[in-house]
């Protein structure tokens, strides 16, 4: 196996990712070896030279990624991060604490109690008297008594530095351990922190964690945690969110950089939905209202990863927009950081797409009849997946993994018909079950407490009890059972809290950590086991409807996360079969379907510090009614989605015509001849081109380490009817050969530097768009 920084030079040496003829991170490792850049203009590259280790002195440890360097000071028996230095500018407003949390007491001294549903439905706390509880559950009886703050600055009063040690857990990375232990005779006496710091060869990158471990004979809660409690000077306190902010959640990565745009940090936080929190000053840790965490004798608390990644370089005019450092290390460093230090879960190779999702113009009325119709129209149109989302499973509430017999009398034949079309099978699943399910007859306390109901569907399930295992593995044996190869999971509010007797949780607001850690632990249990089925879970699972964002917690665990807000413009009633007797305007709704194309880039573009291959946005929807459906729209959905994957498209195949899905048909192979030839969805190159419009043009690369792919270019209602395109992202010193496929023209040879200097001209109606091969010419 390489070591990381032999998989980090093979990226360099090959990547375009960064920007192949703009400033690019060139490093220098410990041993002195330069890891090649493929710009093609090396003078403008920033050279950030500097060495990989870290070193612990008496006083200090200085940890040095590249040109990224962190000095932590020990004097006074105190952690204190006295500087982060960029390229040797300081980052920080001054020396800070590092960390910081508060420990309380639980009064009475023992394991705070869970709630009991009684046989005529009451809740009571499990304690001795069986205290009746309020429907909120906010009386648990225990009470907390505040022990302390603290941080790095006042750990000195309580603590005493015990143990700083620097190890390499495997090739190419390197951590730095400090360990505190409370005074013997203090009230926390055998209770101890351990700060970790890691670094990876080849990336200007500190990932950090805390674990806190209760070794003594009370019961305490840890509450208010910061991570890593930085305070980044003023002229660095300018963020851009690499992921949407929105429903509640806060964004899980934020670059912060100076007013220039010339260097800075993209802080990327592994912790789940609405649980993190990232300070305006550049701190990261658990949002207060969502977090606490308590410990038991002998157990321990260890908390997610955060990161910072510096980016420096020069902000550079194209003929088109500026290219900025930021964006450059976005789509280039910053997106192998986290495949190969973070490490995600999806592959891009293997995207199931195009994906068909059965929702819209269904629901929930699925038969056997109606998908063997769709199924048949899929195969000819060339989807890959076929997902039959709500409505094939329960009865008489849907969720579990049992068929509703009543509208698919023999499902399994049914699951092999669609398979027999050549199609991958998808399936839904939500997380609320009926009494009847075979879930409750199997773990009857599996039940959130306070029950969470949803009318249609039944009681939420808990994933801070066992039943996240027995999940688990009822998607394995949907998979064994009825050949599904795509899940997705659906429907819960973890952020309810659940605080039921036997389940992980010791308090409500414990629980929503715990139950995210379920949710997302289970799928690590299914990729093990089965790593053949593409996972997927929605907003609606991962915190409340509607959902957060995607983030890397999730993208961590689960191959793909379906974000909020769906779209259903341009399907008509989105809950019935399509007629063309509907008094619809089809003009307003061709108009609507341009306009959930616009959606769907600005939602990819929104998400562009993760790998948006990973992001499904629903849905480009498949449906004409009365002649609403063109074939440009048809294009301006293949093109949109592309941005990301073609992930996923929905609606009443049978609206469509045989010229409808011969076009499809035709759109898809093109995309799948792109992917098999330069893999086009693991890639997102967007610096140095105007951002998503619907008024004026934009484009976006989708190109390999070579520099060969895809070029999609949209027109919106607006802007000049010709215009220069430039691609700044191939390697000046190559020639490429060009080819518009939706127009079918050969565009000619052009070398790398006239197309980074913007030499190609294309002519676009209104409306149009077009995607451009760029394929090696020798």
């Amino acid at each position: 196996m390489p070591s990381q920084t032999e998989s980090r030079r093979s990226f360099l040496k090959k990547s375009s990712l960064i920007g192949a003829a703009l400033p690019l991170v060139s490093i220098t490792t410990a041993v002195g070896s330069q890891l090649p850049s493929n710009t093609g203009a090396q003078e403008d590259a920033v050279v950030v030279s500097g060495e990989y280790n870290i070193t612990i002195s008496a006083k200090n440890a200085v940890i040095k990624a590249g040109n990224l360097i962190r000095q932590i000071d020990f004097e006074d028996n105190q952690i204190i991060t006295q500087n982060l230095r960029l390229n040797d500018v300081e980052l920080l407003s001054g020396p800070t604490a590092d960390f910081q949390f508060d420990i309380y007491q639980a009064i009475p001294n023992t394991q705070p109690v869970g709630l009991k549903q009684q046989p005529d439905g009451s809740l009571v706390w499990a304690d001795a008297n069986n205290t009746p509880a309020s429907k909120t559950a906010d009386n648990q009886p225990v009470e907390w008594k505040h022990l302390l703050h603290l941080d790095g600055k006042s750990i000195s009063d309580s603590f005493k530095i015990a143990g700083k040690n620097i190890s390499r857990p495997k090739a190419g990375v390197t951590r730095l351990n400090i360990r505190a232990r409370a005074f013997a005779k203090s009230d926390l006496n055998a209770v101890f922190i351990d700060l970790f710091y890691e670094i990876y060869d080849g990336y200007p990158a500190i990932r950090k964690w805390v674990e806190i471990t209760n070794n003594g004979n009370l019961w305490l809660k840890v509450d208010n945690l910061v991570i890593d409690d930085i305070d980044l000077a003023s002229d660095f306190k300018n963020p851009t969110a690499l992921t949407p902010e929105e429903q509640g959640t806060e964004s899980s990565i934020i670059a912060f950089g100076n007013t220039a745009k010339t260097m800075g940090v993209i802080a990327a936080s592994e912790i789940p939905s609405g649980t993190r929190h990232i300070s305006k000053n550049g701190a990261m840790g658990y949002a207060d209202d969502y977090f606490e965490w308590v410990l038991g004798p002998s157990e321990s608390f260890v908390s997610e990863r955060v990161s910072l990644l510096g980016y420096s370089g020069n902000v550079i005019k194209t003929i088109s927009a500026d290219s900025t450092p930021l964006d450059r290390a976005t789509e280039g460093v910053f997106k192998s950081f986290l495949q190969h230090c973070v490490g995600l879960r999806g592959n891009p190779a293997l995207l199931p797409a195009p994906i068909w999702c059965s929702y819209s113009n269904f629901l929930v009325s699925l038969t056997d009849e109606n998908m063997r119709e769709q199924a048949d129209i899929a195969e000819k149109m060339g989807f890959v997946t076929f997902q039959l989302d709500e409505g094939w499973a329960g009865t008489p509430a849907p969720g579990g993994s049992e068929p509703f017999t009543a509208h698919m009398p023999d499902f399994d034949n049914t699951c092999r018909y669609i398979i027999s079309k050549g199609l991958k099978l998808g399936l839904w699943i939500s997380c609320f079950r009926s009494d009847e399910a075979k879930d409750l007859k199997a773990l009857p306390d599996a039940k959130s407490l306070p029950l969470s109901i949803n009318t249609k569907r039944g009681v939420g399930m808990s994933f801070a009890s066992k039943w996240r295992k027995y999940f688990a593995n009822d998607i394995i044996y949907m998979a064994d059972r009825y050949g599904m190869s795509y899940v997705k999971q659906d429907l819960t509010n973890i952020s309810k809290g659940d605080i039921a007797e036997g389940h992980d949780s010791r308090t409500r607001k414990e629980s929503i950590l715990r139950g995210l850690r379920g949710l997302l632990e289970l799928n690590s249990k299914v990729a093990e086991v089965a790593p053949e089925i593409w996972t997927q879970i929605t907003h609606e699972l991962y915190w409340r409807t509607p959902g957060p964002p995607a983030d890397i917690a999730g993208l961590k665990h689960a191959c793909a996360f379906h974000t909020t807000p769906n779209t259903y413009m341009g399907s008509g009633y989105g809950a019935k079969r399509v007629s063309q007797d509907w008094p619809l305007d089809p003009l307003k709704l061709r108009s609507d379907l341009i306009k959930s194309c616009e959606q769907a880039r600005h939602r990819f573009y929104d998400h562009r510090g993760l790998p948006v291959y990973s992001v499904e946005f629903y849905a480009a929807h498949a449906v004409s009614i009365k002649g609403s459906l063109t074939a440009d729209v048809q294009d301006r959905q293949i093109c949109s989605w592309l941005m990301g994957g073609p992930t996923v498209y929905a609606g009443d195949l049978s609206s469509l015509t045989s010229e409808h899905v011969l076009h499809y048909r035709k759109r898809f192979d093109l995309l799948k001849a792109l992917q098999k030839k330069y893999n086009i969805y693991a890639y997102f190159q967007f610096s140095g081109v105007p951002q998503p419009t619907d008024t004026d043009w934009h484009w976006w690369g989708k190109l390999n380490p070579q520099g060969y792919g895809a070029v999609v270019v949209i027109r919106g209602n607006q802007g000049e009817d010709a215009r220069i395109i430039n691609i700044p992202w191939v390697n000046s010193k190559r020639n490429y050969l060009l080819t518009a496929h939706l127009t079918n023209k050969k565009l000619g040879v052009f070398s790398g530097e006239r197309l980074i200097k913007g030499t190609l001209s294309l002519k676009l109606p209104p409306f149009g768009q077009e995607i451009i091969e760029i394929a090696q010419f020798s």
